[in-house]
Order: structure tokens, then sequence, then C-alpha cells
């Protein structure tokens, strides 16, 4: 039950996160990014404060890398064993 919600609660997570960063606008947003220029004068480029966008976005990655490392301790510590393990081993080849 408890890997039922945390799988719902990553697909929701996961939907939120491509949305919001597809819209967000990248750092160099304008035509001279287009065709490599530098769209400001700054050393490192354009640099604005932490809007709303980007507060979500890292608040989502970091719940995504949580739900990840989540689902991937509670499928490694079930009871079941693997697909693979249930795959027959090859007969040895005879010797010539």
């Amino acid at each position: 039950m408890l890997t039922v919600l945390i799988t719902l609660i990553h697909v929701v997570v996961c939907t939120v996160l491509i949305v919001v960063v597809l819209l967000q606008h990248g750092k160099s947003a304008d035509i001279a990014a287009t065709f490599g220029g530098m769209g400001s004068q700054t050393a490192f480029g354009p640099r604005g404060t932490a809007t709303a966008f980007s507060r979500m976005t890292t608040w989502c990655a970091i719940i995504f890398m949580l739900t990840s490392m989540a689902l991937t301790w509670f499928t490694a510590h079930r009871g079941t064993s693997s697909v693979m393990d249930k795959i027959p081993t090859p007969a040895s080849a005879p010797k010539k």
C-alpha cells in the first residue's frame, strides 16, 4: 500500500516537474542567445531573483529524488525475486 502511494506521488511530481520546466524562460532567452551570443553584458549571463517557478522546480526535483530512492529501496527489500531469476540457464555447449 505504501509503495502505491509513493508511486502515485512520484507520477504526479514528474508531471508537475515537466510542466514547470517547460514553462520557464531560459537564462538567455532572447534572440542573441539563439546565435550563441550572451544576451547581457554580465560575466556569467543574466541572473534574476528566484521566481516561483524556479523554487517549484527545486522542490519538485527534491521530492522526485526522494521518491525515486524510496521506490528503489522498497523494490530491493521486497521478498520477491527478480524476473530474470525465472529464466532458465542455458545448457552448456558440447565440447568438440
